[in-house]
């Protein structure tokens, strides 16, 4: 008998959940800043930990909210945590579809389905780390170094001129980004056409410029209204025009306009994404996996999407997207924000993503590439890990 015939195979012995822990931590901005439709001054964050009986360990987040992002917490602690305790943290499908079943009359969608969310990010993490791989590289990776970014930005503040906002955008661009985006929809069409023209003018004709209306219409006369103003200027894409169940406008605007159509960043659940597709509604997907229903629905979603040949540049969480952008054939962008003043979530973290050439590096480090800062949650805890 040949040595390769002998080989005794051991057997597998599946690690346990013995604990899982939440908080919510609200980090306030700096500066008050403003959307098309609201202003935020501070961000509640849920937070989660998975801990197993080898002594491997997973995190998960979300934002929940401006206020109020306890709801999540609350759903982490008392539906689910309990269920979780003694199960094998490799089953993350079988795991997800009985939380998410026994979710369905407290919300598919909002903060119940963030919470799923949240704990199917820390199952993937601790994962990754119980085998010493980076996240992307566990869910198999299309992209091993680098994955191409846009900056995000281009918010209102007090005393921003159109002149600012371009400095702003040219910055960015001076930083090496080949895509930047702004916010639109506050200001009547002329307003808003001065601070695009200002932006074009400022990062030059090759630039990919994105816009971002954040749901601040409501008819489709309205966005036809602005889209003319915005068409002269060449941007790339037109986001989150109208309400996110408003699915039917974005597919009129869809078919009246040139500038493509992107949304789901507070869509959920691979059904409305398909919908979504189904009605030519969007044209790039800007799915979160922590607003969806976690990693795993991200990728139900993302391989859905590769097949009506639509494109994934998810949104928010630079440090999470990233993972997902390098594992999915159809990533095309990473939303990354240069500093915390926006998405102060990296207040929160030990680590951040290198930049180079205007994209992001790809963690080496097992799973996310980040813990969190214990200090900081400490310090902006609403309440403790329980």
């Amino acid at each position: 008998m040949s040595n390769t015939q002998d080989r005794t195979v051991s057997a597998y012995a599946p690690a346990k959940i013995v604990s899982v822990e939440a908080a919510t931590v609200r980090v306030p901005l700096d500066n008050p800043t403003s959307f098309s439709t609201r202003q935020v001054l501070a961000r509640d964050y849920a937070i989660v930990r998975i801990r197993t009986d080898d002594g491997a360990e997973g995190i998960g987040f979300c934002y929940g909210g401006s206020t109020n992002g306890d709801i999540v917490t609350k759903a982490v602690r008392e539906m689910f945590a309990p269920k979780l305790i003694g199960q094998d943290p490799t089953r993350v499908e079988g795991i997800w579809q009985e939380m998410y079943q026994d979710a369905l009359l407290q919300g598919r969608a909002g903060a119940v389905i963030r919470a799923i969310s949240i704990i199917d990010i820390a199952l993937w993490d601790r994962n990754a780390r119980a085998v010493g791989l980076p996240l992307y590289r566990l869910l198999g990776a299309v992209r091993t170094d680098r994955v191409p970014a846009y900056a995000s930005g281009g918010y209102y503040l007090d005393g921003k001129t159109p002149a600012k906002l371009g400095e702003e955008l040219a910055g960015y661009v001076a930083q090496g980004f080949k895509a930047v985006k702004m916010k639109v929809g506050r200001l009547d069409p002329r307003g808003e056409e001065e601070r695009i023209r200002a932006a074009r003018e400022a990062i030059g004709p090759d630039v990919l410029l994105m816009l971002d209306a954040n749901n601040a219409w409501k008819d489709l006369p309205t966005a036809m209204r602005y889209m003319d103003r915005y068409e002269p200027y060449d941007p790339y894409w037109i986001e989150e025009p109208f309400s996110p169940d408003d699915i039917d406008n974005h597919a009129r605007l869809a078919a009246n306009t040139h500038v493509s159509v992107a949304t789901g960043e507070i869509e959920v659940g691979r059904w409305r994404h398909k919908e979504l597709m189904d009605k030519g509604g969007a044209i790039i997907l800007q799915t979160d996996a922590a607003v969806c229903g976690g990693i795993s629905e991200f990728r139900r979603i993302a391989a859905t999407a590769a097949s009506y040949g639509i494109n994934m540049c998810p949104h928010w969480f630079h440090d999470l997207h990233v993972h997902l952008v390098a594992s999915s054939v159809n990533g095309q962008f990473v939303e990354f924000f240069s500093d915390d003043q926006v998405l102060n979530f990296r207040r929160l973290i030990t680590r951040q993503l290198e930049i180079e050439d205007g994209e992001l590096k790809l963690p080496q480090q097992p799973g996310l590439g980040f813990d969190f800062d214990e200090e900081a949650i400490g310090r902006w805890a609403l309440d403790g890990w329980k």
